[in-house]
């Protein structure tokens, strides 16, 4: 009933052809909950800013079945029309959708992300300017992530902030 876009397409074994990556963003992937947004705004959060959105980011211990959580905000002062900010919060969604594996592949085992894209400009804004962006936002936060952990061996995770070292388990 609903179509699912796929990068790739590989065979297994059975000779079934099977997806590699499914292109989607269901309810369970949005950040929605009064007390996750309010986290991801408070001390503590990191931010990248790259005309025209900025992506602020919290990474936090826990395990759940869809590691990243994804909120997007237009504000009224920003574009007026409703019409408007609706276009402008799909076009980021449907970037995010297409892109999402840079940020899925990011984040270490036993981690969530929680990131909220943020819509800077008073004019709309076409579709590929959107996507690059999201894109390099992707790859900026994946980098700023992958620098902060560390996985030593196959045995172990450091995990730092601001160059010192907060937690050192065992995976």
């Amino acid at each position: 009933e609903h179509l699912i876009f796929m990068t790739e397409l590989h065979t297994s074994e059975t000779g079934h052809i099977a997806p590699l990556a499914r292109h989607t963003f269901g309810k369970e992937e949005h950040l929605y909950l009064r007390n996750d947004i309010e986290s991801l705004f408070s001390a503590g959060s990191k931010s990248v800013n790259i005309f025209p959105i900025r992506a602020v980011y919290r990474l936090e211990q826990g395990a759940r079945e869809h590691c990243v959580k994804v909120m997007v905000s237009v504000s009224k002062r920003r574009l007026r029309h409703a019409v408007d900010r609706n276009r402008a919060k799909r076009q980021m969604r449907e970037a995010y959708r297409l892109q999402k594996e840079y940020l899925v592949n990011a984040v270490p085992e036993g981690y969530c992300l929680n990131v909220g894209f943020i819509w800077l400009p008073s004019q709309p804004l076409n579709s590929p300017t959107i996507h690059q962006t999201i894109q390099k936002l992707m790859l900026r936060i994946g980098e700023n992530i992958r620098k902060k952990t560390e996985i030593v061996g196959n045995s172990r995770i450091k995990v730092y902030a601001d160059g010192n070292l907060i937690e050192d388990k065992s995976l």
